[in-house]
């Protein structure tokens, strides 16, 4: 019986090629739409979790209120608060550092870029334990004061010609000796970067005692959450004020996938307005072909169809318009989302990987298909009401 009303399903969609497609669009907007936004920030958000799981669970990142990571101008923090958290004696090490964008000129071409300074006795120490290495050259040491350190991308996009080992550069108008070229990272920001001492930083920038942001490197054993609240209470000791914050990399990114959480509502939301109009696109093909088979389910119901019959063949065609706008879309989606991958790869973000979840597959299309039920419920509910003699007489 369920093979007989399918065939009648297909057959009508078939009959009626130009309006199916019509109202099948719709539906492929939307579930590609929804699949291709879903893919992309699931992606996002697992490359996050990935980027942090390299920096490390046992790092406490100190910075101003309102601070957002390297490049951001803020007020608040000064050597002796690096003083003050290295006397509590927790950690394998505490590192600092100072970000300015600087006019950058070498060849008498002029970029700007940022440079971001660390003490030379910890850059090697504090980029090694996030598995950031150099591919040529390397790190400068205690008393290389105008070194410079290239991110890949800096090396090899900031100017015309390739920036290489032991070429001299200016940053804001002092000359330094390039003595390494980082690995490429996979994030525009981070292979940008121009690395230098903090002293030549101190010096060409006038910033004599300002620090950005702190980075502590707990021993192993210590209890970070505890360590956390010792150098709060600490700072806010030495300071007399709370113009600060102590963030632990697991704070981080629950704050980022909180925002990420809400960009994805809200973005999926915007998306499911075109499932929306979908939806009603085959509500009104249904009623149209409630209307022009109204004969047809009269002689129907008078060879012996009962009212569930009628409701079933109905909602059969309605949610196979449903499946196979949701089988279009989900390709659909996916080849966005695979193309949204590759247009970042080539834009410098290559820890973006958008990968296939069949999970997510399977609730596009069983979700179109309950879109088509759905829309086509009422027209069915009609059709089944309709009484034989009145649709025997239907003109």
């Amino acid at each position: 019986m369920i093979q007989d009303y399918i065939s009648l399903a297909i057959g009508n969609l078939k009959h009626k090629r130009v309006r199916s497609l019509l109202t099948i669009i719709g539906i492929v907007i939307g579930i590609g739409a929804i699949i291709a936004l879903i893919s992309v920030s699931q992606g996002l958000e697992n490359s996050i979790k990935e980027q942090f799981e390299l920096f490390g669970k046992d790092r406490i990142l100190i910075g101003p209120k309102g601070f957002q990571g390297p490049g951001t101008v803020s007020e608040g923090l000064t050597t002796k608060d690096v003083d003050t958290i290295e006397n509590l004696g927790e950690f394998e090490y505490v590192t600092y550092f100072l970000s300015r964008t600087a006019e950058i000129e070498r060849k008498n071409q002029v970029k700007f870029a940022l440079a971001t300074s660390y003490p030379a006795e910890d850059v090697e120490k504090a980029f090694g334990d996030i598995d950031i290495d150099v591919k040529s050259g390397r790190f400068f040491t205690k008393g290389e004061k105008f070194s410079a350190i290239l991110g890949s991308r800096a090396a090899s996009e900031l100017f015309d010609e390739d920036v290489r080992v032991r070429n001299k550069i200016k940053i804001a108008g002092s000359s330094f000796e390039v003595i390494g070229i980082l690995e490429n990272i996979g994030n525009p920001q981070d292979d940008n970067i121009i690395i230098i001492p903090i002293e030549a930083a101190r010096e060409i920038f006038n910033e004599p005692d300002k620090v950005e942001g702190i980075m502590a490197q707990v021993k192993p054993g210590v209890d970070i959450q505890e360590t956390q609240s010792r150098i709060e209470r600490a700072l806010k000791r030495a300071r007399d004020d709370e113009n600060f914050q102590v963030l632990t990399p697991t704070q981080i990114l629950e704050q980022i996938n909180q925002v990420l959480g809400v960009v994805q509502v809200v973005l999926v939301g915007i998306a499911a307005i075109s499932l929306v109009v979908g939806g009603i696109g085959i509500m009104n093909s249904m009623y149209t072909s409630v209307l022009e088979r109204t004969k047809e389910i009269g002689i129907m119901k008078a060879i012996g169809a009962k009212n569930k019959d009628i409701l079933l063949i109905f909602l059969i065609e309605s949610g196979f318009l449903g499946i196979i706008g949701g089988f279009f879309g989900v390709l659909l989606g996916l080849g966005i989302g695979k193309l949204v991958g590759v247009i970042a790869f080539q834009s410098g973000f290559q820890f973006l990987k958008i990968e296939v979840n069949f999970s997510l597959i399977i609730f596009g299309l069983i979700f179109a298909f309950f879109v088509g039920m759905i829309s086509g419920a009422i027209p069915a509910y009609q059709a089944s009401k309709l009484k034989p003699v009145d649709a025997l007489k239907y003109e």
